[in-house]
């Protein structure tokens, strides 16, 4: 039966990357559409994917664009929506099967929970949805038909590892990390740190707000909160490990003392391949590991006291309730204030370490505690920067 696909987010690294996937799994032999895609501001390349995959439907995000899209020359028949608002809407429909939400940032959480109570299969790259809301996106996912299949490489790893695995049976869960470009570093040696550097990261080819949050580590911290709810694992079950070749996603050891791991090149096709055809495999013509090249693998400890970001968001998450709502919002402002070159890169774990230690945490949060707890987050950081 053809699977029916929409991207939100299809000019991003993962959105392209997916793009690809889609184009090489229709060569061997996966029978599946692309149905709609989203896009903020890159209309160059959002027409190029337009006119290669023709979907039904398109959502320009940043509407002041709309008519630099119609000037590009769109078919009349491709219906054109604008604005975030148009999201929910979209992925509540039920011409589709599966989504891939690979939208950067709180933007992401509505639209995974309405495409959970329609049933949808998503396939998430979006980790702040459940960094801020892990506990009601489960409580939904209960209430529905839908499946979640993470899209990172590291969390894709452990769902891999444990497919015909019974849970009870794990230890902990082992998040590898590179270390980032700084790996080494001392914080005087981060203070100077230039956009530019931040920018270049050693193995990963990724969005700046990530690239940037691997080099502070906090994009392992929010992975530590995702692995939490996807896999219903405590914390203190959770560990990162630094290791800077990237081979190995990510590990599970179970309580008998086996561990498996989960191998690859660093690159997003393959998790996200598998989100999209699991619980079958295709074949592809992505680039393949090869052992007698990689050399030796290193793994470390990661730094918590000079990346301060990581110790954080273990923090965060361990305190609970919307603690880690505004771990991610401060984070989001910040590094966004850090790549217009208003602050320092070590200024980033001060922001966020503040806003935390003024937070009154709910417990028993709704959606639009969440929504207006990440909100006056955002005023707040901003207006202490300005």
């Amino acid at each position: 039966m053809k699977k029916r696909i929409g991207i939100l987010g299809s000019t991003g690294s993962i959105g392209t990357s997916a793009l690809e996937v889609i184009r090489n799994l229709q060569k061997n032999g996966f029978d599946c559409e692309v149905v709609f895609l989203s896009c903020n501001n890159n209309i160059e390349k959002f027409k190029e994917q337009i006119d290669e995959f023709n979907p039904l439907t398109v959502i320009l995000h940043n509407e002041s664009r709309l008519q630099d899209l119609k000037d590009a020359g769109i078919s009349p028949a491709t219906e054109i929506l604008t604005g975030f608002d148009t999201l929910n809407e979209l992925v509540s429909r039920n011409n589709y099967d599966i989504l891939i939400n690979s939208l950067v940032g709180f933007v992401g959480l509505i639209p995974t929970l309405e495409a959970i109570k329609h049933n949808k299969r998503i396939a998430l790259a979006n980790k702040e949805t459940l960094v801020v809301a892990g506990k009601l996106i489960n409580e939904t996912l209960h209430k529905s038909n839908s499946e979640l299949i993470p899209i990172d490489s590291e969390h894709s790893a452990i769902f891999q590892c444990l497919t015909g695995e019974n849970n009870r049976n794990i230890k902990k869960i082992i998040l590898t990390a590179s270390g980032g470009p700084f790996r080494g570093y001392t914080e005087r040696e981060l203070s100077k740190v230039t956009v530019k550097q931040a920018l270049q990261h050693p193995n990963w080819v990724m969005g700046n707000k990530i690239t940037i949050d691997s080099a502070t580590l906090m994009n392992k911290g929010l992975e530590v909160i995702e692995a939490k709810w996807l896999f219903n694992i405590e914390v203190k079950d959770i560990q990162v490990i630094i290791h800077p070749q990237s081979v190995i996603h990510s590990m599970v050891e179970f309580k008998d003392g086996s561990v498996k791991a989960q191998l690859g090149v660093p690159d997003m096709k393959v998790p996200i391949q598998y989100a999209l055809t699991y619980p079958e495999r295709y074949g592809n013509d992505f680039t393949k590991i090869d052992f007698l090249q990689t050399g030796n693998l290193e793994f470390g400890k990661p730094d918590l006291v000079t990346f301060r970001c990581l110790k954080l968001a273990f923090d965060s998450i361990e305190n609970g309730g919307t603690y880690p709502t505004v771990l991610n919002a401060a984070n989001e402002v910040a590094v966004d204030l850090f790549l217009n070159g208003r602050i320092g890169f070590t200024d980033i774990p001060d922001i966020i370490e503040s806003e935390l230690d003024n937070h009154v945490s709910v417990i028993n949060y709704e959606l639009q505690d969440l929504i207006k707890i990440d909100k006056l987050t955002r005023i707040n950081v901003l207006k202490k920067n300005s």
